[in-house]
């Protein structure tokens, strides 16, 4: 078995960005048709970023310090009164466990499918597109590389003369 040289880390940081950036958008709009999967694209980028990570953060940590009061670790007085509402608790409940989970999850799912289908749309055209060329490579079919070795052929035949 061959080793390997050891060439460094993989630099990972170029193809994150392109994944968890909405850079590209307009690209992956102008690939798909209709409304519905125009909404599907958008939101499943926009979910799959790093700020809507970081505001999901922020909306799940919203209701730890009323949940670590009711547990007993802090106590009330240690709290803002804000955060230990029962309404908050509430909004952050629906949008976590309804709308994040119910809705969101199903727009994903969508957005997902469109853009695995333009991802297959891409494949089949650029295997098309590489037949094509080994096609045009191939020393057994007319054209390409045949015409070339059989001009070859002629030539040497020609100089040995």
């Amino acid at each position: 078995m061959t080793e390997q040289k050891h060439r460094g880390p993989v630099k990972t940081l170029h193809h994150v960005t392109g994944v968890v950036s909405i850079r590209g958008l307009r690209k992956d709009l102008a690939e798909v048709e209709g409304f519905n999967a125009k909404v599907a694209v958008v939101l499943t980028r926009g979910v799959g970023t790093m700020a809507c990570a970081y505001l999901f953060t922020l909306i799940a940590l919203t209701s730890l310090p009323a949940i670590l009061v009711q547990a007993g670790v802090l106590s009330n007085s240690s709290v803002p009164s804000l955060l230990t509402k029962a309404g908050l608790i509430l909004i952050v409940s629906w949008i976590a466990q309804t709308f994040i989970q119910l809705v969101l999850l199903s727009v994903i799912m969508v957005g997902q499918s469109v853009q695995s289908a333009a991802s297959d749309a891409r494949a089949d055209h650029t295997f098309a597109d590489t037949e094509t060329i080994l096609d045009r490579l191939d020393v057994h079919s007319e054209g390409g590389l045949k015409a070339i070795l059989d001009r070859l052929d002629e030539l040497q035949a020609l100089v040995a003369k």
